[in-house]
């Protein structure tokens, strides 16, 4: 049986970019994830993952960061089946409803993985291994103190790029406009990355709760596309 809530790995971080929300794991999420963890989930513990394992040899694999309750990786996924989605975060709830949500659309190209994104990708996945990269509505930390804990900066973007295959996608959103025009001026001074102009390649993006939530407020969302030189 799969801890409820496993360890995190997360001691290499300097800075917290999220916070961990377990929060109440409802009697069907728990259920999902007994039933349906060890077929479509993983544990981020820093050992090397072969993608093509995961989803089959030859399958172009997008990571998605910060996946909340997975209803629109759910979509994305549904829309898009010649391509492997890798859902990462630390929500436990979230994880129980997208795999509830897999199983229900009879998904077959969604794995879920539960810890830090930065360990996955520096520590789990290879140079050159991922076709696109989403980060749709992190963490803002709005309050200017806070700023520094922002998980998309230039660090982090360094780490995609490496990660993206040449041509690869990163697809950025957020409603926060700060934060959208810090992460428009970090791509731009990237050199990995090429800023691409519009709405991207890719059609339109499935809307997020916290999109949502963000309109409900006043605040419309930002997307940023960039590609990998």
């Amino acid at each position: 049986m799969r801890e409820a809530v496993p360890q995190r790995l997360v001691a290499h971080a300097p800075v917290h970019t999220f916070a961990v929300r377990r929060g109440r794991v409802s009697t069907t999420q728990a259920d999902a994830i007994e039933r349906l963890w060890q077929r479509w989930g993983l544990d981020v513990d820093g050992r090397p993952l072969e993608l093509a394992a995961l989803f089959g040899p030859g399958v172009p694999v997008v990571l998605e960061v910060g996946s909340g309750m997975g209803e629109a990786t759910a979509a994305a996924a549904a829309a898009d089946p010649a391509r492997g989605l890798l859902a990462v975060d630390v929500h436990t709830p979230g994880h129980g409803n997208l795999l509830k949500l897999v199983e229900a659309a009879g998904l077959t190209n969604v794995r879920v993985a539960d810890g830090d994104a930065r360990v996955l990708l520096e520590r789990s996945l290879s140079p050159g291994s991922l076709d696109e990269v989403r980060v749709w509505f992190p963490d803002p930390w709005p309050k200017a103190r806070h700023a520094g804990r922002r998980l998309v900066g230039p660090a982090f973007l360094t780490l995609v790029a490496s990660r993206l295959r040449p041509g690869g996608l990163l697809h950025v959103a957020t409603d926060w406009p700060a934060y959208a025009r810090a992460v428009l001026a970090h791509v731009q001074d990237n050199p990995g990355l090429e800023l691409l102009p519009g709405d991207g390649p890719r059609g339109p993006r499935p809307a997020t709760r916290f999109e949502r939530r963000g309109l409900a407020a006043g605040r419309p969302p930002h997307d940023l596309f960039a590609r990998r030189r």
